[in-house]
């Protein structure tokens, strides 16, 4: 099995370079890229065909949220996960909703680090349900749109896990409460984006809630 390619995006040296050397040093994981500013970053992001972008959400110069919808519009497959230094960040609200799949928090244990990483590339959202609640609330105040459930073709079976996806659920718990595997999850998670025209959990509930499509 191919490593998960990270790409850093943190302008703080000594916790980037940690960062590098415990991703380098993890079993099945690799960082393939380290920058401490936007620009060179998104200069060769493609090239650097990576799984997960994990980017500082207070980065000098360009804003992140600038950056997370370049990086989106360039790979619109690659996982990103925002990094913060603490949960109740009025940044990261705007981050996950412009793209990022989920957070990591800096003074969190590494340890927790490489489960957030892989959970990204699984389609996965890591991220607390406080924050998946502000998510929905956030997308809630926005004002509807005419009801489109029926326009994307969804199956019954996707609409109910479109469901709880909107309601944080990980694969193993939408897997569990519907009896299925974690594969099956993921084969119908990759018909709902297909069919929504997105590439990301964040994305899927952005639409889902925006369009009623729940």
């Amino acid at each position: 099995m191919n490593d998960l390619k990270v790409v850093l995006l943190e302008d703080d040296n000594s916790l980037s370079e940690s960062l590098k050397t415990f991703i380098d040093g993890a079993d099945g994981y690799s960082c393939v890229g380290a920058f401490a500013d936007c620009q060179p970053m998104l200069k060769y992001i493609k090239k650097l065909d990576a799984d997960v972008l994990i980017i500082d959400i207070a980065l000098p110069g360009m804003s992140s949220m600038k950056c997370i919808k370049e990086v989106k519009a360039a790979c619109p497959d690659l996982a990103i996960l925002a990094l913060t230094i603490y949960e109740e960040d009025v940044l990261l609200l705007d981050a996950i909703c412009t793209g990022a799949c989920g957070y990591f928090v800096k003074e969190t244990p590494l340890s927790g680090l490489l489960e957030k990483i892989k959970e990204a590339c699984e389609g996965g959202a890591p991220m607390s349900s406080n924050i998946t609640r502000k998510v929905i609330d956030y997308f809630q105040k926005r004002k509807p749109v005419q009801n489109k459930k029926s326009a994307y073709g969804l199956t019954s079976r996707e609409q109910q896990i479109l469901v709880d996806l909107v309601e944080g659920h990980n694969f193993k718990a939408i897997a569990d409460s519907l009896f299925i595997s974690k594969e099956t999850v993921r084969f119908h998670f990759r018909n709902i984006y297909k069919k929504l025209h997105v590439h990301s959990q964040s994305e899927a509930v952005a639409k889902a809630i925006k369009e009623s499509l729940i």
